[in-house]
């Protein structure tokens, strides 16, 4: 039996931040596995500029063999279409049926929690899975003045900007606030630096940089 969360999103491409938070899952939470579910079309953002569902596997599966706890689960992909976290974690319950320790971990970021009651089925989501919220901008505090006071970036206890205090407090499901570390790093500037030809090299890992330059993609040119 195996405690497994499930990681999804576009994915595109995978980067250092991704399976650093992957990693706070597992040796921070406890987790076994976290099964990264790439989404063929997601139902909440519009498909910019999204590499096809076939590469962003192969860089996932790619990336993986060097780590057994990370997995490309690719029952979206597979389904076809938009699809519904609720409808993927039914899905990927009965498909791990008897290896499941317990509820699936679900992870998302915070700027998904914020948004989070608008989803397909949010109250069954809740009660059937163990929401982690990860931290994605770092913690602040407020001194007298009313100024803003950038920490370490590194997790103190809660959400301690105004804003994450308010809509956090508000937030109508339980929850575990994941201590990740930030890395300042999304895949639509990894996509713009490779276009420009700007440096991306270190925020990848070696087998999605190898991958992105052998097929070319995102604009590369050498």
């Amino acid at each position: 039996m195996m405690k497994i969360a499930i990681f999804g999103g576009t994915f595109n491409p995978v980067h250092i931040g991704h399976i650093a938070l992957a990693d706070d899952v597992c040796r921070t939470l406890g987790y076994d596995k976290v099964l990264f579910v790439p989404t063929f079309i997601p139902p909440h953002k519009k498909m910019l500029h999204v590499e096809s569902a076939e590469n962003r596997v192969a860089m996932l599966k790619n990336t993986f063999k060097s780590d057994s706890r990370f997995v490309a689960e690719t029952c979206e992909v597979d389904r076809g279409g938009v699809s519904y976290t609720i409808d993927t974690v039914h899905t990927l319950i009965e498909k791990y049926k008897g290896e499941l320790d317990g509820k699936f971990g679900l992870i998302m970021g915070q700027e998904n929690a914020f948004e989070f009651n608008k989803w397909k089925g949010a109250s069954e989501l809740a009660e059937i899975t163990d929401i982690i919220i990860a931290q994605r901008q770092k913690a602040v505090s407020v001194d007298t003045d009313g100024f803003e006071n950038e920490n370490t970036g590194e997790y103190t206890g809660g959400f301690n900007s105004n804003e994450y205090l308010k809509i956090f407090s508000q937030f109508p499901f339980n929850y575990i606030p994941l201590k990740n570390l930030i890395l300042p790093v999304s895949s639509t500037e990894i996509r713009a630096r490779i276009a420009k030809g700007a440096g991306w090299r270190y925020l990848v890992p070696q087998a999605v940089y190898d991958y992105i330059i052998e097929n070319k993609l995102y604009g590369y040119n050498g």
